[in-house]
């Protein structure tokens, strides 16, 4: 087999038409010479930093529409499954991911539990790093979330840490806001990534400091232009990733948006590919392909330097997308879960009033980093309630694993007019989170999750709405285009009919249990502080 066109060269900057010969799955030979083509071969996109789990897809699935926009290859934290299903879960995404021809690369999760200050559905101590990191199929040490645990050299944090240097395994790091001294310690404990950079500043100082930044652009978070000004300066030190892409903006693109954006913003060429296509390829030591002559067939044909639609993706030689379609067949996976609670009264979420002054949680678009701020309560009977009038919400965290009464807090910044959403989706528990307008309706939405065991759902008075997600509570093994639309049907419910102005309400949602990212947030045990990484109190005294 052969293919021919304009082979881009991203190490030694050149494009020159050329002929690739492939033979069983690898690139046997590149001829250079004379021709013309409207076409460009470079390698395959790689996704430095990503939850599977967040597609609400399973890892096949995920596949079948990643390569349409030229991924190839994901470097994957399946820390989400983890805190469900313990190394079961990881061993069922690894095995589920081989089904097809896509290059997944999984990392041993590190943090679960994420925090103490959580239910969680399993624990992975020590020993289960070391189990996991046997494993060839493991590729890194993912995220350490526990920065604190760093910083303080706390025992089972840093024996963790000395299993991954022992396999010469790479650490991937989680420290959003760590500066000075303290960024240099995390670094030196031989950290070597972060994709939670929020500030221009940040990212400079640690990539200052010896660490590999990755530019983050997902559902969610959304850092691509607070970074991307430091790609030239450290194009050879800078990855691009999603870390979390709903179904419907995964139909939409991948990596290739983000390379498009760079490009709009002025970055040589050359540059961008280096942080899509190589650097994660050579940090994580990838069994992928950079085209070259040995290399495994891991390439993309485009005749669009602009926007970069992709004409077609090869893995291993084989023709996995063309023209905007998928050739990866829907492959047939099993259902996984651990969800146990009983249906709820709306009564089990009244909050009795003692003080008028309550802390509220703000959220804040395209951020999973949240804003508090004190607010009167609006109390009724005693009780307080929903403020729709100064969008202060109800929310509240269910426990999934066992009965346990909910945790409520208030959240600014939904909008939520008439309804409720809930989500089984909520980092890094996974316990199910929902916010709603009044008691009665936050029920509705919570009841919803928990007759599927899992899924994400919004209803009004008389309209129900439920995606319902089988695996683990968190992912459907349905066809992954036909998930995207019905999710597209929910989001604009929620955004239409219940009123909500956030751009992705289930995603900013989903990251109002993430204990590790400050400032405020609720897990099922209660109101916590991330800052001073401690459990808060709803209500606030008055001097």
């Amino acid at each position: 087999m052969t293919v021919q066109g304009n082979i881009i060269d991203i190490e030694n900057k050149t494009i020159s038409f050329g002929i690739i010969e492939i033979k069983d799955g690898k690139i046997h030979r590149i001829t250079k010479t004379d021709g013309q083509s409207d076409d460009y071969i470079l390698p395959g996109f790689v996704d430095a930093h990503v939850h599977i789990e967040s597609s609400m897809l399973i890892p096949s699935e995920f596949a079948r529409m990643a390569v349409v926009h030229g991924t190839v290859a994901t470097v994957s934290d399946p820390h989400e499954i983890a805190n469900v299903m313990g190394i079961d879960g990881v061993n069922y995404m690894i095995e589920n991911g081989n089904k097809v021809p896509f290059k997944f690369n999984f990392g041993a999760p590190s943090c679960v539990p994420a925090t103490t200050f959580e239910t969680a559905g399993a624990v992975i101590g020590v020993d289960g790093i070391e189990e996991m990191m046997q494993n060839p199929a493991i590729k890194y040490l993912a995220e350490m979330m526990n920065y604190p645990g760093v910083l303080f050299e706390d025992s089972e944090v840093m024996a963790k840490l000395a299993i991954a240097k022992k396999y010469n395994k790479p650490i991937d790091g989680h420290a959003p806001g760590l500066r000075g001294d303290d960024a240099k310690k995390y670094i030196d404990a031989g950290i070597s990534t972060d994709h939670e950079c929020f500030t221009y500043e940040e990212a400079l100082e640690k990539l200052q400091h010896g660490m590999k930044i990755l530019i983050r652009e997902g559902s969610a978070a959304k850092n691509f232009e607070a970074l991307i000004g430091l790609l030239p300066q450290y194009a050879d030190r800078m990855m691009l990733c999603s870390d979390d892409k709903h179904p419907d903006d995964l139909i939409l693109g991948h990596i290739n948006q983000l390379v498009a954006r760079a490009l709009v913003k002025g970055c040589d060429l050359f540059d961008v590919l280096k942080a899509a296509c190589i650097n994660p390829v050579k940090h994580y030591n990838l069994d992928v392909g950079l085209l070259k002559e040995g290399d495994p067939a891991d390439f993309i044909i485009t005749n669009d330097l602009i926007d970069f639609k992709i004409k077609a993706t090869y893995i291993d030689g084989t023709l996995v997308a063309e023209n905007g379609k998928t050739n990866i067949e829907t492959v047939e996976s099993t259902i996984i879960n651990n969800f146990d609670t009983s249906l709820k009264e709306s009564k089990d979420f009244n909050v009795p009033a003692t003080s008028d002054k309550i802390q509220v949680i703000k959220a804040i678009d395209g951020e999973i980093v949240t804003d508090s701020f004190v607010a009167s309560a609006r109390i009724d009977a005693g009780l307080v309630v929903s403020d729709m009038e100064n969008d202060n919400l109800k929310m509240v965290v269910v426990n999934r694993y066992q009965e346990r009464a909910p945790a409520i807090a208030f959240i600014n910044n939904f909008n939520l007019k008439n309804g409720a959403i809930a989500s089984c989706v909520g980092h890094d528990s996974h316990n199910i989170i929902a916010v709603g307008t009044d008691d009665e309706l936050l029920c509705k939405a919570v009841n919803l999750i928990i007759e599927n065991k899992g899924g994400i759902s919004a209803v009004t008075s008389d309209i129900e709405a439920a995606l319902p997600l089988p695996i683990a509570g968190i992912m459907t093994n349905h066809d992954g285009y036909k998930v995207a639309k019905n999710y597209s049907q929910i989001d604009k419910l929620v955004k239409e009919t219940l009123g909500c102005t956030l751009t992705a309400p289930f995603m900013t949602l989903s990251f109002m249990a993430l204990l590790v990212i400050p400032q405020l947030k609720l897990s099922d045990k209660g109101l916590f502080d991330g800052k001073s990484f401690q459990f808060t109190n709803l209500f606030v005294e008055e001097a």
